[in-house]
C-alpha cells in the first residue's frame, strides 16, 4: 500500500471497511432529488412505512429510510404518531405553501 492510500484509507475509514454490495452514503444521499418524485408518487395513494416504500420502490430500506428523513426535514413528508403493530412509523405526503 502506498503512503497516499494509506492517507486515503484513513481520512475515509468508510471507504476501506464499506460492506460489499451496499452503495457508499454518499452515492445514496445525491440519489435524494432523483428519489422525490417517485416517493411522493408512492405516498400518493396513501400513508407508508419505510419497508412498504422499499418493496413499492425496489430499493433497500436503509437507501430509502436516507431519502424519507431528507423528506422530512424539508416538509415534504411528515409521519403518522401512531406506529404499526410491526413498530414502523407511517409517512404521508405534507401540504406545503404554494403547491
Amino acid at each position: 500500500m502506498t503512503p497516499n492510500e494509506k492517507s486515503m484509507t484513513a481520512a475515509h475509514p468508510l471507504i476501506r471497511d464499506a460492506v460489499p454490495g451496499r452503495r457508499d452514503v454518499r452515492e445514496v444521499v445525491r440519489d435524494e432529488q432523483v428519489m422525490r418524485r417517485r416517493i411522493l408518487a408512492a405516498l400518493a395513494d396513501g400513508p407508508l412505512t419505510v419497508p412498504e416504500l422499499a418493496a413499492a420502490l425496489e430499493r433497500p430500506s436503509h437507501e430509502v429510510m436516507f431519502w424519507v428523513m431528507g423528506l422530512r426535514k424539508y416538509g415534504w413528508v411528515g409521519e403518522i404518531k401512531e406506529v404499526t403493530d410491526e413498530g414502523y412509523y407511517r409517512y404521508q405526503v405534507v401540504e406545503r405553501e404554494g403547491s
